[in-house]
């Protein structure tokens, strides 16, 4: 395949499980074709078991993490957090006027902003800038409503029940 004719922009928000693992699987699907994806996440470390994966579908899967160890807190950021919430966007828009990815994933982008560490208006500014031909999709909780409005695919994914409620913690390889 030669890439899109026509990208979109996509969202996956909402409290329930699979955000990620949607974005995920739309890239496991277009890798299928030969689509170039490039994944930036967002307040993320090597640690979580999709970094690992993502080398097995090179070239055309490629993955970056902007993050440091340890849970951000609402109004607790560090300058770290900040800095690397922008050298994630400044990443994602390179990415984007390259050429070298049809898909391009902002995973947890939407958490980012929510916590403070990136303003709806920057979000809303990488949209603006997007190729035609470049797919875009955002993940995380709490997706600002400009970037709702903004999108041309939004989906809610809704928690109805969580193995968390009887305790049981994230799995690896499953949750993490």
């Amino acid at each position: 395949m030669a890439g899109l004719e026509q990208g979109l922009v996509q969202v996956y928000t909402g409290d329930g499980k699979g955000k990620s693992t949607a974005a995920f699987g739309l890239a496991l699907r277009a890798c299928g074709y030969g689509l170039k994806v490039v994944i930036v996440q967002f307040m993320k470390t090597p640690d979580y078991s999709e970094y690992l994966a993502f080398p097995r579908l090179a070239p055309e899967v490629e993955v970056k993490t902007f993050g440091r160890k340890g849970f951000i807190h609402r109004g607790g950021a560090r300058p770290e957090d900040y800095e690397q919430a922008r050298a994630a966007l400044d990443y994602a828009r390179e990415v984007m006027h390259s050429g070298r990815a049809d898909i391009l994933i902002l995973d947890e982008i939407n958490v980012a902003h929510f916590f403070g560490l990136l303003k709806e208006e920057e979000i809303l500014a990488l949209l603006a800038e997007r190729p035609p031909q470049v797919e875009v999709v955002l993940t995380g909780r709490n997706a600002p409503p400009g970037v709702i409005a903004a999108a041309d695919l939004v989906t809610e994914m809704r928690q109805v029940k969580h193995p968390y409620e009887k305790g049981i913690n994230a799995r690896q390889g499953i949750d993490c």
